[in-house]
C-alpha cells in the first residue's frame, strides 16, 4: 500500500503492507529509531508517537491509518534545539536505563499541549506510560519543569 504523510513536518511516502506497524515502517523503512519497541501490544507506551497532535502508540498503530495524518516522532518534537520537556528530563535527571524516556516524553509532549499547567493528579491519570525503573516522581518534576518553562499559549478573544 502507498500511504501518503506529514512526518516531523515534511510530506512522506511509504509503500509498505497496510497492516504493518507504524513503529517498524518509523524504524526500518524511515531509519528513525528514537521511537522504541517495549511490548508490541500498546501497554507500556515507549513507542509513543503523535497523531495529529494526540498521543498514539505506534506499535499497534498500521501504517493504513496514518494515510494524509500528521505523524511527529522524538526526532521531530522540537524544530530547532531541545524541546522543553528534554531541557527538563536532562536538569531533573529523569532517565535511569532512559530506554521508555522517548515514550514519556511524547505523551508529557501531548498533554501539556491540552493542558499547560497539569496538576500533580492530571500527571498521574494522563501519564500512562510504563517506567521498569520507577522515575515516576522525576517525570513528574520534569513535566512540571517544562511547562513552567513552557510559553503559555494566548487566550482566545472573547466573542460578542
Amino acid at each position: 500500500m502507498k500511504v501518503e504523510f506529514d512526518l516531523n513536518g515534511k510530506p512522506h511516502k511509504l509503500d509498505v503492507d497496510a497492516a504493518m506497524p507504524l513503529l517498524w515502517a518509523l524504524r526500518d523503512e524511515v531509519g528513525l529509531t528514537g521511537t522504541k519497541f517495549g511490548c508490541g501490544i500498546g501497554q507500556c507506551g515507549a513507542c509513543t508517537v503523535h497523531m495529529d497532535g494526540i498521543a498514539m502508540r505506534s506499535c499497534s498503530l498500521p501504517v493504513a491509518a496514518v494515510q494524509g495524518r500528521t505523524i511527529t516522532t522524538i526526532e521531530g518534537i522540537s524544530a530547532q534545539g531541545l524541546h522543553a520537556l528534554q531541557e527538563a528530563w536532562i536538569e531533573e535527571d529523569v532517565p535511569q536505563c532512559g530506554y521508555c524516556q522517548t515514550g514519556q516524553i511524547m505523551a508529557a509532549a501531548a498533554m501539556l499541549a491540552q493542558n499547560p499547567n497539569p496538576s500533580d493528579e492530571t500527571i498521574d491519570q494522563t501519564m500512562s506510560n510504563l517506567c521498569r525503573c520507577g522515575t515516576y516522581n522525576r517525570i513528574r518534576k520534569a513535566i512540571h519543569r517544562a511547562a513552567a518553562a513552557m510559553p503559555t499559549p494566548p487566550a482566545e478573544e472573547a466573542k460578542p
